[in-house]
């Protein structure tokens, strides 16, 4: 009898012992979740699209949706994603009753066997009288109007000739796409956006997954981290750039080859492509093929003749906003969860940057490059500008022939490993740059090479250069969010 205890006892202990360490090494990973829109609309025999966002750190399984109560189906999705955007296409019937409604419920599960808490959608069969699908180019003038909702169904340009005025208050949706079906907003060389928003009455670009409406400031139901939702907001123009080969006119990255208005690039200086006053741009760069994705705000040749103040860049996936070439100048600008950088200029572009927030990017707070092909005329400007790094990747990444003149920028909340690069070789200037360290910290660990001689340590707070953030207050979402 013992014998057989003491057996028991050892198999019991060598159970436990399996069990324990078992349990210690298998990774503990959170529930899976989903998001869908709450509301869409649709006419009777019309496809409708609804943006799905899943996440399952332990790799999705599969996403069903059931309609009206009735059996789960499948949606394609690629297992073993940790996260992904689907669009679910539904077909509204050709008998559906004007006002009548139809609901979905999405459910992700992962391959842990671990399924979501429902999300639903709401489709209503009628026009949606305030939602207003926008499906081709714009070839004549066109003006959106206050109080409205526009969605953009795929990639839509302004073509030359051209002008869309946008009213104050309007919300411009893109609706889910990747690849050569993303959707994006493009203002051609030679069109004209005039996007006048107001401080009380701000301009939204958002993704179709956002259940912002008009009069709202920050988004219900979405963080400001999400990306990749829809394309991004383009404007190109005829004023130089710096290409290699010497070229005058290139394609906008971000845009498929087979977009003639994708190109920019001339020799127009003053080109004017219009106003762009109180808009906020969200959620964006749908990536069109590898590491080609579609910046927040691109500028690419865009001419001084064009008007561009009190813009916001939130959770873009690639860049907040990049200047290639062109003399365009933006002032009031804030860039918050960039995913890659906050903010990027090239091929000689010979602008000011002025009065700026640069919030938490992925990747650098700024890369800054010099001209591509022979031409330049001068240096860029940044002034003014308060860096709140977070976890950012860098400070500043420059290269050898970067043409710049950056003077009273703020730099705070660094971490260890971010660092301003030495300077380029050419006749650059840097001056009047101020940072705020971590404790312990030793600024020529984060000012390399000749940047530390125009760097300051400051105590937090003490700082004497930086962002006038009182004029984002009221219309900026990062403002309203407390990031400034």
């Amino acid at each position: 009898m013992k014998k057989v205890n003491l057996l028991f006892f050892l198999l019991l202990s060598t159970v436990i012992a399996f069990t324990s360490c078992t349990e210690e090494e298998t990774p503990s990973f959170g529930n899976p979740t989903v998001q869908s829109q709450a509301t869409a609309s649709g006419l009777p025999g019309e496809e409708v699209d609804i943006a799905v966002l899943v996440s399952a750190p332990a790799g999705v399984s599969r996403v069903t949706v059931s309609i009206n109560g009735g059996e789960e189906t499948d949606l394609n999705v690629t297992a073993g994603e940790e996260s992904a955007n689907i669009t679910h296409t539904f077909m509204v019937p050709e008998d559906a009753e004007e006002g009548s409604q139809h609901t979905m419920v999405y459910v992700v599960y992962d391959e842990s066997g671990n399924a979501s808490v429902n999300a639903t959608t709401t489709l209503t069969i009628g026009e949606g009288p305030d939602t207003i699908e926008i499906t081709n180019n714009i070839e004549s003038d066109m003006t959106w109007e206050t109080g409205k909702t526009y969605l953009l169904k795929g990639r839509i340009s302004v073509t030359e000739g051209n002008t869309l005025s946008i009213e104050p208050g309007v919300v411009v949706k893109g609706a889910a796409g990747s690849g050569s079906n993303a959707t994006a907003l493009v203002i051609a060389r030679g069109a004209t956006i005039m996007a006048e928003g107001e401080p009380e009455s701000p301009i939204i670009f958002t993704s179709v997954a956002d259940e912002i409406e008009p009069g709202q400031i920050a988004s219900p139901n979405l963080e400001p981290s999400i990306n990749g939702l829809w394309g991004g907001l383009l404007i190109l123009g005829k004023a130089h750039g710096s290409f290699g080969g010497n070229v005058t006119e290139v394609q906008i990255e971000g845009i498929p080859a087979s977009d003639p208005n994708g190109l920019y690039g001339g020799e127009d200086d003053e080109d004017n492509s219009g106003v762009l006053k109180y808009v906020s741009i969200r959620h964006g760069g749908a990536n069109i093929g590898e590491g080609n994705e579609i910046n927040g705000l691109t500028l690419g040749c865009v001419g001084s003749g064009t008007v561009i103040e009190n813009v916001e860049i939130i959770g873009n996936q690639d860049d907040g906003i990049e200047w290639f070439g062109g003399t365009v100048n933006v002032t009031n600008a804030v860039v918050w969860n960039a995913g890659d950088d906050a903010i990027d200029a090239d091929q000689a572009w010979n602008g000011i940057l002025d009065n700026f927030f640069v919030v938490s990017p992925g990747d650098k707070c700024f890369e800054l490059d010099g001209p591509e092909g022979s031409y330049i005329n001068g240096n860029y400007t940044l002034k003014n500008g308060t860096v709140i790094a977070g976890e950012a990747a860098g400070l500043v990444d420059n290269d050898e022939n970067t043409n710049v003149d950056m003077s009273a920028v703020y730099f705070t909340n660094l971490t260890a490993g971010q660092t301003f690069d030495i300077l380029p070789t050419v006749e650059a200037s840097f001056y009047d740059l101020q940072a705020t360290l971590p404790e312990g910290g030793v600024l020529a660990n984060f000012f390399l090479g000749g940047s530390l001689e125009f760097a300051s340590e400051v105590a937090a707070g003490e700082n004497t250069v930086g962002a006038d953030k009182e004029v984002f207050a009221g219309w900026s979402w990062t403002s309203e969010a407390g990031k400034l």
